[in-house]
Protein backbone atom coordinates (compact mmCIF):
# COMPACT_ATOMS: atom_id res chain seq x y z
CA UNK A 1 0.00 0.00 0.00
CA UNK A 2 1.13 3.46 -0.96
CA UNK A 3 1.35 7.10 0.78
CA UNK A 4 -0.71 9.43 -1.51
CA UNK A 5 -0.59 12.84 -1.14
CA UNK A 6 -2.94 15.54 -2.36
CA UNK A 7 -2.70 18.75 -4.07
CA UNK A 8 -5.82 21.47 -3.90
CA UNK A 9 -7.18 22.48 -7.39
CA UNK A 10 -10.11 24.18 -5.83
CA UNK A 11 -9.00 28.47 -6.26
CA UNK A 12 -6.87 27.18 -9.74
CA UNK A 13 -8.81 24.78 -11.64
CA UNK A 14 -11.91 24.30 -9.99
CA UNK A 15 -12.55 28.03 -10.61
CA UNK A 16 -11.16 28.28 -13.82
CA UNK A 17 -13.40 25.20 -15.47
CA UNK A 18 -16.63 26.00 -13.34
CA UNK A 19 -16.00 29.79 -13.05
CA UNK A 20 -14.14 31.31 -15.71
CA UNK A 21 -11.07 33.11 -13.80
CA UNK A 22 -13.76 34.68 -12.00
CA UNK A 23 -12.73 33.92 -8.34
CA UNK A 24 -12.06 37.00 -6.57
CA UNK A 25 -10.02 36.78 -3.80
CA UNK A 26 -12.69 37.60 -1.24
CA UNK A 27 -15.04 34.54 -2.58
CA UNK A 28 -12.01 32.52 -0.64
CA UNK A 29 -10.34 34.21 1.88
CA UNK A 30 -13.40 33.04 4.62
CA UNK A 31 -12.18 29.68 4.28
CA UNK A 32 -8.74 30.13 2.51
CA UNK A 33 -6.98 29.48 6.54
CA UNK A 34 -9.01 25.55 6.97
CA UNK A 35 -7.36 24.74 3.22
CA UNK A 36 -4.27 25.40 4.53
CA UNK A 37 -4.70 23.46 7.99
CA UNK A 38 -6.63 20.61 6.07
CA UNK A 39 -3.08 18.95 5.26
CA UNK A 40 -2.20 19.05 1.29
CA UNK A 41 1.02 18.67 0.27
CA UNK A 42 0.29 21.86 -2.05
CA UNK A 43 -2.18 24.53 -2.56
CA UNK A 44 -3.01 25.78 -6.61
CA UNK A 45 -3.46 29.04 -6.72
CA UNK A 46 -2.88 31.11 -9.77
CA UNK A 47 -1.37 31.74 -12.97
CA UNK A 48 -1.20 34.74 -15.41
CA UNK A 49 -4.80 33.89 -16.88
CA UNK A 50 -6.03 35.23 -13.07
CA UNK A 51 -4.38 39.02 -13.73
CA UNK A 52 -6.48 39.48 -16.93
CA UNK A 53 -9.42 38.39 -15.76
CA UNK A 54 -9.52 39.80 -12.84
CA UNK A 55 -8.43 43.03 -13.83
CA UNK A 56 -10.35 43.53 -17.05
CA UNK A 57 -13.45 41.78 -15.41
CA UNK A 58 -13.78 41.87 -12.22
CA UNK A 59 -11.87 45.29 -11.30
CA UNK A 60 -9.86 43.50 -8.38
CA UNK A 61 -6.29 44.23 -8.11
CA UNK A 62 -4.51 41.01 -9.01
CA UNK A 63 -1.23 41.47 -6.64
CA UNK A 64 -3.31 42.73 -3.91
CA UNK A 65 -5.54 39.32 -3.78
CA UNK A 66 -2.57 37.25 -4.42
CA UNK A 67 -0.92 39.08 -1.29
CA UNK A 68 -3.87 38.67 0.71
CA UNK A 69 -4.85 34.93 0.12
CA UNK A 70 -1.13 33.95 0.27
CA UNK A 71 -0.65 35.43 3.93
CA UNK A 72 -4.26 33.51 4.57
CA UNK A 73 -2.28 30.32 4.10
CA UNK A 74 1.13 30.51 5.68
CA UNK A 75 1.67 26.67 6.35
CA UNK A 76 1.45 25.33 2.88
CA UNK A 77 3.01 26.05 -0.57
CA UNK A 78 1.07 28.04 -3.21
CA UNK A 79 1.58 26.94 -6.45
CA UNK A 80 1.42 29.02 -9.68
CA UNK A 81 1.24 27.54 -13.47
CA UNK A 82 3.73 28.73 -15.80
CA UNK A 83 2.97 28.72 -20.24
CA UNK A 84 6.25 28.19 -20.85
CA UNK A 85 6.17 30.72 -23.60
CA UNK A 86 3.31 33.09 -22.53
CA UNK A 87 1.98 34.98 -19.35
CA UNK A 88 -0.94 36.17 -20.32
CA UNK A 89 -1.92 37.13 -23.68
CA UNK A 90 -2.14 34.25 -26.39
CA UNK A 91 1.37 35.66 -28.16
CA UNK A 92 4.48 34.82 -27.27
CA UNK A 93 5.87 36.78 -24.25
CA UNK A 94 9.38 38.10 -24.35
CA UNK A 95 11.68 36.00 -22.49
CA UNK A 96 12.55 39.35 -19.51
CA UNK A 97 8.96 39.52 -18.97
CA UNK A 98 8.42 35.95 -18.57
CA UNK A 99 11.63 35.66 -16.00
CA UNK A 100 10.37 38.35 -13.99
CA UNK A 101 6.80 36.93 -14.01
CA UNK A 102 8.34 34.41 -12.70
CA UNK A 103 10.69 36.26 -10.06
CA UNK A 104 7.44 38.48 -8.80
CA UNK A 105 4.86 35.42 -8.12
CA UNK A 106 7.77 34.27 -6.31
CA UNK A 107 8.48 37.93 -4.34
CA UNK A 108 4.54 37.82 -3.30
CA UNK A 109 4.85 34.31 -1.48
CA UNK A 110 4.74 31.77 -4.31
CA UNK A 111 6.23 28.63 -3.35
CA UNK A 112 5.59 26.18 -6.09
CA UNK A 113 5.32 26.15 -9.88
CA UNK A 114 3.69 23.77 -12.68
CA UNK A 115 5.40 24.95 -15.76
CA UNK A 116 3.93 23.58 -19.26
CA UNK A 117 4.23 23.56 -22.95
CA UNK A 118 1.80 21.72 -25.12
CA UNK A 119 4.92 22.16 -27.95
CA UNK A 120 7.24 20.85 -25.59
CA UNK A 121 9.63 23.90 -25.78
CA UNK A 122 12.70 22.55 -23.17
CA UNK A 123 14.96 25.87 -23.40
CA UNK A 124 11.91 27.87 -22.26
CA UNK A 125 10.68 25.32 -19.84
CA UNK A 126 13.93 24.50 -18.35
CA UNK A 127 15.08 28.28 -18.35
CA UNK A 128 12.17 29.05 -16.19
CA UNK A 129 12.81 25.86 -13.85
CA UNK A 130 15.89 27.67 -13.04
CA UNK A 131 14.59 31.10 -12.51
CA UNK A 132 11.97 29.65 -10.14
CA UNK A 133 14.81 27.96 -8.27
CA UNK A 134 16.57 31.29 -7.67
CA UNK A 135 13.71 31.18 -4.81
CA UNK A 136 14.45 27.40 -3.93
CA UNK A 137 10.54 27.35 -5.35
CA UNK A 138 9.83 22.87 -6.36
CA UNK A 139 9.10 22.89 -9.99
CA UNK A 140 6.93 20.32 -11.76
CA UNK A 141 7.41 19.89 -14.94
CA UNK A 142 4.54 19.20 -17.06
CA UNK A 143 4.12 16.17 -19.31
CA UNK A 144 0.70 17.23 -21.16
CA UNK A 145 -1.08 14.04 -22.30
CA UNK A 146 -2.76 14.58 -25.86
CA UNK A 147 -3.90 11.38 -28.18
CA UNK A 148 -2.77 11.46 -31.90
CA UNK A 149 -0.82 8.92 -33.88
CA UNK A 150 2.52 11.16 -33.07
CA UNK A 151 1.70 10.95 -28.89
CA UNK A 152 2.57 7.86 -28.48
CA UNK A 153 3.94 6.63 -24.79
CA UNK A 154 7.42 6.61 -26.39
CA UNK A 155 6.97 10.45 -27.05
CA UNK A 156 5.75 10.79 -23.47
CA UNK A 157 8.57 8.93 -21.74
CA UNK A 158 11.23 10.69 -24.03
CA UNK A 159 9.74 14.34 -22.66
CA UNK A 160 9.71 13.03 -19.04
CA UNK A 161 13.40 12.26 -19.70
CA UNK A 162 14.70 15.19 -20.30
CA UNK A 163 12.31 17.23 -17.99
CA UNK A 164 14.10 14.60 -14.78
CA UNK A 165 17.17 15.11 -16.24
CA UNK A 166 17.33 19.02 -15.09
CA UNK A 167 18.00 19.46 -11.45
CA UNK A 168 16.07 21.94 -11.35
CA UNK A 169 12.70 19.86 -11.84
CA UNK A 170 11.60 18.71 -8.60
CA UNK A 171 8.34 16.47 -9.65
CA UNK A 172 7.02 15.36 -13.24
CA UNK A 173 3.17 16.01 -13.75
CA UNK A 174 0.98 13.79 -16.00
CA UNK A 175 -1.70 16.33 -16.93
CA UNK A 176 -4.76 14.91 -18.88
CA UNK A 177 -7.03 18.22 -20.10
CA UNK A 178 -9.75 16.18 -21.74
CA UNK A 179 -10.25 13.49 -19.38
CA UNK A 180 -9.59 11.00 -22.15
CA UNK A 181 -6.83 8.25 -19.87
CA UNK A 182 -7.91 4.83 -19.35
CA UNK A 183 -6.15 1.85 -17.75
CA UNK A 184 -5.40 0.47 -20.82
CA UNK A 185 -3.52 3.43 -21.95
CA UNK A 186 -2.26 4.05 -18.19
CA UNK A 187 -0.92 0.65 -18.28
CA UNK A 188 1.66 1.12 -21.57
CA UNK A 189 1.94 5.28 -20.67
CA UNK A 190 3.20 5.20 -17.10
CA UNK A 191 5.46 2.59 -16.75
CA UNK A 192 7.45 4.45 -19.22
CA UNK A 193 6.90 7.85 -17.61
CA UNK A 194 8.09 6.25 -13.80
CA UNK A 195 11.56 4.90 -15.28
CA UNK A 196 12.27 8.04 -17.02
CA UNK A 197 11.62 10.09 -14.16
CA UNK A 198 14.76 8.73 -12.49
CA UNK A 199 12.75 8.71 -9.14
CA UNK A 200 10.99 12.04 -9.13
CA UNK A 201 7.50 12.12 -7.50
CA UNK A 202 5.22 11.90 -10.30
CA UNK A 203 1.69 13.84 -9.77
CA UNK A 204 -1.28 13.43 -11.96
CA UNK A 205 -4.30 15.89 -13.14
CA UNK A 206 -6.74 14.88 -14.97
CA UNK A 207 -10.21 16.57 -15.94
CA UNK A 208 -12.96 14.89 -15.61
CA UNK A 209 -14.65 15.83 -18.57
CA UNK A 210 -15.86 12.16 -19.46
CA UNK A 211 -16.35 11.23 -15.47
CA UNK A 212 -13.70 8.48 -15.93
CA UNK A 213 -11.02 10.52 -14.13
CA UNK A 214 -11.49 9.21 -10.43
CA UNK A 215 -11.22 5.65 -11.93
CA UNK A 216 -7.79 6.63 -13.64
CA UNK A 217 -6.45 8.20 -10.40
CA UNK A 218 -6.63 4.83 -8.71
CA UNK A 219 -5.25 3.17 -11.64
CA UNK A 220 -2.30 5.60 -11.56
CA UNK A 221 -1.86 4.76 -8.31
CA UNK A 222 -1.10 1.22 -8.94
CA UNK A 223 1.39 2.53 -11.52
CA UNK A 224 3.40 5.09 -9.42
CA UNK A 225 1.49 7.89 -8.73
CA UNK A 226 1.74 9.35 -5.73
CA UNK A 227 0.24 12.81 -5.53
CA UNK A 228 -3.64 13.51 -6.88
CA UNK A 229 -4.97 16.80 -7.86
CA UNK A 230 -8.26 17.51 -6.74
CA UNK A 231 -11.24 20.00 -5.85
CA UNK A 232 -13.23 20.57 -2.90
CA UNK A 233 -16.53 19.09 -4.13
CA UNK A 234 -18.55 21.68 -5.22
CA UNK A 235 -15.48 22.80 -7.58
CA UNK A 236 -14.95 19.42 -8.79
CA UNK A 237 -15.96 17.29 -11.46
CA UNK A 238 -17.06 17.82 -15.25
CA UNK A 239 -14.37 20.13 -16.33
CA UNK A 240 -12.78 20.19 -12.96
CA UNK A 241 -10.91 17.95 -11.54
CA UNK A 242 -12.28 14.59 -9.17
CA UNK A 243 -13.14 15.35 -5.80
CA UNK A 244 -11.30 15.57 -2.86
CA UNK A 245 -14.16 13.94 -1.05
CA UNK A 246 -14.15 10.72 -3.52
CA UNK A 247 -10.88 10.51 -3.94
CA UNK A 248 -9.87 10.44 -0.26
CA UNK A 249 -12.84 7.63 0.16
CA UNK A 250 -11.79 5.68 -2.60
CA UNK A 251 -7.83 5.37 -1.63
CA UNK A 252 -8.81 4.42 1.98
CA UNK A 253 -11.17 1.55 0.62
CA UNK A 254 -7.72 0.28 -1.30
CA UNK A 255 -5.95 0.57 1.76
CA UNK A 256 -3.62 3.63 0.81
CA UNK A 257 -3.08 5.95 3.33
CA UNK A 258 -3.17 10.18 3.53
CA UNK A 259 -2.39 13.37 5.77
CA UNK A 260 -5.78 15.08 4.79
CA UNK A 261 -7.89 16.54 7.79
CA UNK A 262 -11.52 15.05 6.68
CA UNK A 263 -13.14 17.11 9.54
CA UNK A 264 -12.30 20.47 7.41
CA UNK A 265 -13.61 19.19 4.06
CA UNK A 266 -17.61 19.91 4.58
CA UNK A 267 -16.89 23.90 5.98
CA UNK A 268 -15.12 24.55 2.81
CA UNK A 269 -17.68 23.05 0.48
CA UNK A 270 -20.25 24.36 1.82
CA UNK A 271 -18.43 27.82 2.14
CA UNK A 272 -17.99 27.28 -2.14
CA UNK A 273 -21.47 25.79 -2.84
CA UNK A 274 -23.08 28.91 -1.24
CA UNK A 275 -20.90 31.71 -2.94
CA UNK A 276 -21.07 30.01 -6.43
CA UNK A 277 -25.13 29.56 -6.06
CA UNK A 278 -25.05 32.93 -5.59
CA UNK A 279 -22.55 34.94 -7.75
CA UNK A 280 -24.46 32.38 -10.07
CA UNK A 281 -21.39 30.32 -11.30
CA UNK A 282 -21.70 25.97 -11.57
CA UNK A 283 -21.17 24.44 -8.84
CA UNK A 284 -21.72 20.70 -8.03
CA UNK A 285 -20.71 19.52 -11.44
CA UNK A 286 -21.12 16.03 -13.09
CA UNK A 287 -20.27 15.16 -17.10
CA UNK A 288 -21.57 11.94 -18.85
CA UNK A 289 -19.39 9.94 -21.53
CA UNK A 290 -18.57 10.94 -25.01
CA UNK A 291 -16.63 8.89 -27.04
CA UNK A 292 -16.38 11.84 -29.12
CA UNK A 293 -14.52 14.09 -26.68
CA UNK A 294 -11.34 11.57 -27.39
CA UNK A 295 -11.30 13.27 -31.16
CA UNK A 296 -11.36 16.74 -30.22
CA UNK A 297 -10.19 17.21 -26.93
CA UNK A 298 -11.49 19.93 -25.95
CA UNK A 299 -11.00 21.41 -22.65
CA UNK A 300 -13.90 21.55 -20.48
CA UNK A 301 -13.96 25.95 -19.81
CA UNK A 302 -13.98 26.39 -23.47
CA UNK A 303 -17.22 25.17 -24.26
CA UNK A 304 -18.91 27.92 -22.90
CA UNK A 305 -16.53 30.13 -24.97
CA UNK A 306 -17.90 28.02 -28.20
CA UNK A 307 -22.00 28.31 -26.97
CA UNK A 308 -21.37 32.47 -26.55
CA UNK A 309 -19.40 32.96 -29.92
CA UNK A 310 -22.18 30.94 -31.67
CA UNK A 311 -24.89 32.68 -30.38
CA UNK A 312 -23.51 36.08 -31.27
CA UNK A 313 -23.95 34.62 -34.89
CA UNK A 314 -27.25 33.33 -33.95
CA UNK A 315 -25.80 29.99 -35.14
CA UNK A 316 -26.06 28.17 -31.68
CA UNK A 317 -27.77 25.29 -33.78
CA UNK A 318 -24.17 24.62 -35.12
CA UNK A 319 -22.11 23.65 -32.10
CA UNK A 320 -21.60 20.08 -33.09
CA UNK A 321 -20.59 21.10 -36.49
CA UNK A 322 -18.06 23.12 -34.46
CA UNK A 323 -16.70 20.17 -32.70
CA UNK A 324 -16.21 18.03 -35.98
CA UNK A 325 -14.33 21.23 -37.05
CA UNK A 326 -12.05 20.95 -33.70
CA UNK A 327 -11.13 17.45 -34.59
CA UNK A 328 -10.68 18.80 -38.27
CA UNK A 329 -8.97 21.80 -37.35
CA UNK A 330 -6.20 20.32 -34.77
CA UNK A 331 -5.46 17.33 -37.47
CA UNK A 332 -4.44 19.95 -39.94
CA UNK A 333 -2.36 21.86 -37.57
CA UNK A 334 -0.49 18.84 -36.51
CA UNK A 335 -1.97 17.56 -33.27
CA UNK A 336 -0.84 20.58 -30.44
CA UNK A 337 -1.88 19.38 -27.64
CA UNK A 338 -4.88 20.55 -26.53
CA UNK A 339 -4.18 23.37 -23.46
CA UNK A 340 -3.81 27.33 -23.28
CA UNK A 341 -3.03 28.99 -25.71
CA UNK A 342 -3.06 26.03 -28.43
CA UNK A 343 -6.67 24.84 -27.49
CA UNK A 344 -7.85 28.62 -28.33
CA UNK A 345 -6.02 28.99 -31.26
CA UNK A 346 -7.85 25.71 -32.47
CA UNK A 347 -11.41 26.11 -30.97
CA UNK A 348 -11.41 29.93 -32.51
CA UNK A 349 -10.44 28.84 -36.14
CA UNK A 350 -13.10 26.47 -36.13
CA UNK A 351 -15.32 28.50 -35.38
CA UNK A 352 -14.35 30.95 -38.03
CA UNK A 353 -14.22 28.38 -40.91
CA UNK A 354 -18.44 27.53 -39.55
CA UNK A 355 -19.31 30.77 -39.05
CA UNK A 356 -17.97 32.00 -42.47
CA UNK A 357 -18.35 28.82 -44.24
CA UNK A 358 -15.25 28.55 -45.71
CA UNK A 359 -12.41 26.60 -44.49
CA UNK A 360 -9.30 29.17 -43.11
CA UNK A 361 -11.13 32.15 -45.43
CA UNK A 362 -10.37 33.96 -42.24
CA UNK A 363 -7.09 33.05 -40.17
CA UNK A 364 -6.51 34.95 -36.50
CA UNK A 365 -2.80 36.56 -36.58
CA UNK A 366 -2.05 33.59 -33.78
CA UNK A 367 -2.62 30.87 -35.88
CA UNK A 368 -0.03 32.06 -39.21
CA UNK A 369 2.49 32.15 -35.88
CA UNK A 370 2.05 29.31 -34.83
CA UNK A 371 1.70 27.45 -38.31
CA UNK A 372 5.00 29.46 -38.56
CA UNK A 373 6.99 28.13 -35.67
CA UNK A 374 6.57 31.60 -33.87
CA UNK A 375 6.02 29.13 -30.75
CA UNK A 376 8.10 26.29 -31.39
CA UNK A 377 8.31 23.41 -33.14
CA UNK A 378 4.94 21.80 -34.50
CA UNK A 379 4.58 18.09 -32.55
CA UNK A 380 3.50 17.07 -36.45
CA UNK A 381 3.75 19.04 -39.69
CA UNK A 382 0.99 20.99 -40.91
CA UNK A 383 -0.82 19.51 -43.42
CA UNK A 384 0.87 21.30 -46.81
CA UNK A 385 -2.52 22.43 -48.49
CA UNK A 386 -3.52 23.91 -45.17
CA UNK A 387 -0.33 25.62 -44.70
CA UNK A 388 -0.78 26.95 -48.09
CA UNK A 389 -3.86 28.62 -47.37
CA UNK A 390 -2.59 30.09 -44.44
CA UNK A 391 0.13 32.01 -45.33
CA UNK A 392 -2.08 33.05 -48.27
CA UNK A 393 -4.54 34.63 -45.90
CA UNK A 394 -4.70 38.58 -45.48
CA UNK A 395 -2.96 38.90 -42.68
CA UNK A 396 -0.18 36.43 -43.08
CA UNK A 397 2.61 38.36 -44.56
CA UNK A 398 2.39 41.19 -42.33
CA UNK A 399 2.67 38.71 -39.23
CA UNK A 400 5.53 36.90 -40.87
CA UNK A 401 7.32 39.97 -40.99
CA UNK A 402 6.67 41.20 -37.46
CA UNK A 403 7.79 38.52 -35.35
CA UNK A 404 7.44 38.40 -31.76
CA UNK A 405 9.99 41.23 -30.42
CA UNK A 406 12.23 39.63 -27.35
CA UNK A 407 13.36 42.92 -25.79
CA UNK A 408 15.39 42.49 -22.09
CA UNK A 409 13.98 43.76 -18.59
CA UNK A 410 15.45 47.34 -19.35
CA UNK A 411 14.17 47.66 -22.63
CA UNK A 412 10.61 46.59 -21.05
CA UNK A 413 10.83 49.15 -18.66
CA UNK A 414 11.92 51.60 -20.91
CA UNK A 415 9.29 50.70 -23.44
CA UNK A 416 6.37 50.96 -20.70
CA UNK A 417 7.40 53.82 -18.15
CA UNK A 418 7.73 52.57 -14.86
CA UNK A 419 10.70 50.64 -12.90
CA UNK A 420 7.71 49.20 -10.65
CA UNK A 421 7.96 45.58 -11.54
CA UNK A 422 4.14 44.49 -10.83
CA UNK A 423 3.32 47.50 -12.60
CA UNK A 424 5.53 46.39 -15.97
CA UNK A 425 3.52 43.18 -15.93
CA UNK A 426 0.22 44.97 -15.87
CA UNK A 427 1.17 47.48 -18.50
CA UNK A 428 3.03 45.02 -20.57
CA UNK A 429 -0.33 42.33 -20.71
CA UNK A 430 -3.47 44.28 -19.94
CA UNK A 431 -4.80 47.70 -21.73
CA UNK A 432 -4.38 51.23 -19.75
CA UNK A 433 -7.91 51.45 -19.45
CA UNK A 434 -8.76 48.49 -17.74
CA UNK A 435 -6.31 49.12 -15.33
CA UNK A 436 -7.32 52.39 -14.61
CA UNK A 437 -10.50 50.74 -13.96
CA UNK A 438 -9.69 48.54 -11.65
CA UNK A 439 -7.65 51.20 -9.59
CA UNK A 440 -10.99 53.51 -9.16
CA UNK A 441 -12.78 50.10 -7.99
CA UNK A 442 -10.92 50.70 -4.89
CA UNK A 443 -9.27 48.18 -2.40
CA UNK A 444 -9.67 44.72 -2.77
CA UNK A 445 -12.79 43.10 -0.62
CA UNK A 446 -11.76 40.40 1.69
CA UNK A 447 -15.06 38.94 1.79
CA UNK A 448 -18.23 38.30 -0.84
CA UNK A 449 -20.66 41.22 0.07
CA UNK A 450 -23.85 39.19 -1.60
CA UNK A 451 -23.51 36.32 0.69
CA UNK A 452 -25.79 35.50 4.16
CA UNK A 453 -26.60 32.18 4.99
CA UNK A 454 -26.97 29.98 8.01
CA UNK A 455 -23.99 27.98 6.28
CA UNK A 456 -21.94 30.50 5.80
CA UNK A 457 -22.37 31.66 9.57
CA UNK A 458 -21.19 28.61 10.48
CA UNK A 459 -18.54 28.70 8.73
CA UNK A 460 -17.66 32.57 10.31
CA UNK A 461 -18.06 30.84 13.45
CA UNK A 462 -15.79 27.94 12.93
CA UNK A 463 -13.08 30.44 11.65
CA UNK A 464 -13.31 32.59 14.86
CA UNK A 465 -11.92 29.69 16.74
CA UNK A 466 -10.12 27.57 14.42
CA UNK A 467 -7.26 28.83 15.82
CA UNK A 468 -7.52 27.75 19.01
CA UNK A 469 -5.74 24.49 19.85
CA UNK A 470 -8.53 21.83 20.66
CA UNK A 471 -11.36 22.62 18.29
CA UNK A 472 -14.02 19.72 17.42
CA UNK A 473 -16.20 20.31 14.11
CA UNK A 474 -19.22 18.22 13.70
CA UNK A 475 -19.17 17.99 9.57
CA UNK A 476 -22.82 16.73 9.66
CA UNK A 477 -24.43 19.51 11.11
CA UNK A 478 -21.39 22.22 11.23
CA UNK A 479 -21.86 22.63 14.56
CA UNK A 480 -18.44 23.38 16.47
CA UNK A 481 -17.71 23.85 19.74
CA UNK A 482 -14.29 23.81 21.72
CA UNK A 483 -12.60 20.52 23.23
CA UNK A 484 -12.19 20.77 27.40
Amino acid sequence: MAHIEFLDETMRDGQQSLWGLRMRAGMALPVSPLLDKTGFKTIDLTGGGMLDVLTRYCQENYWEGLDLLVASMPDTPVRAGLRANANVTFSVSPRALMDLWVRRLCAHGVRSFWIYDVLFGMDNMLRLAKVAKESNAHVAGAVMFALSPVHTNEYFAEKTRQLAASPDVDSILLYDTAGVLEKERLIGLLPGIVAAANGKPIEFHANNLLGMSAKAYLDAVDLGVSVLHTASRPMANGPSVPSTEIMVRNIEIKGHSHSLDKSLFQPVADHFRAVGKSAGFLVDQYAEYDAFSEEHQIPGGMMGTFKAQLEMHNMTDKLSDVLDEVAAVRRDLGYPGMATPFSQLVGIQAVLNIVTGKRYGTVPDEVVQYAAGFYGDTVAPVDPDVMDRIMNSARAAEVLANPPADPDLDELKKQYGTDDEDELIYRATVPQADIDKMRAAGPVRRDYPLLSSPELEQVRKLMSVAALPLVEVKTGTMEVSLKR
